[in-house]
């Protein structure tokens, strides 16, 4: 993804952060992360259950660049993750 691309979801995310269809997506991810004891280098010993369970609109910003970052990385292999991290990114493009 091009990072004109990146930008305007942001920009959508932002605009967007309290849509509960997001919200969902953005737990279901961060849920998957926690199944599958994902660690993101930028942020170790991160507990993402807690994250899921406590996630409010101002956290849908930061799980959005964490599932971009999912997508584009070659390191995670994690097919699962990447589904839902792909799902998180489809559910902004028709907003």
């Amino acid at each position: 993804m091009d990072d004109k691309k990146t930008n305007e979801l942001m920009a959508k995310c932002e605009n967007n952060k309290d849509d509960p269809a997001l919200m969902k997506e953005c737990k279901q991810m961060l849920n998957t992360m926690a199944e599958n004891n994902v660690e993101m280098e930028d942020m170790p010993n991160q507990s993402y259950t807690n994250m899921a369970e406590n996630i409010s609109a101002e956290d849908v910003p930061k799980v959005l660049a964490m599932a971009l970052k999912i997508a584009k990385s070659g390191d995670i292999q994690d097919t699962e993750l990447k589904i839902a991290a792909e799902r998180l990114i489809r559910t902004l493009e028709p907003l």
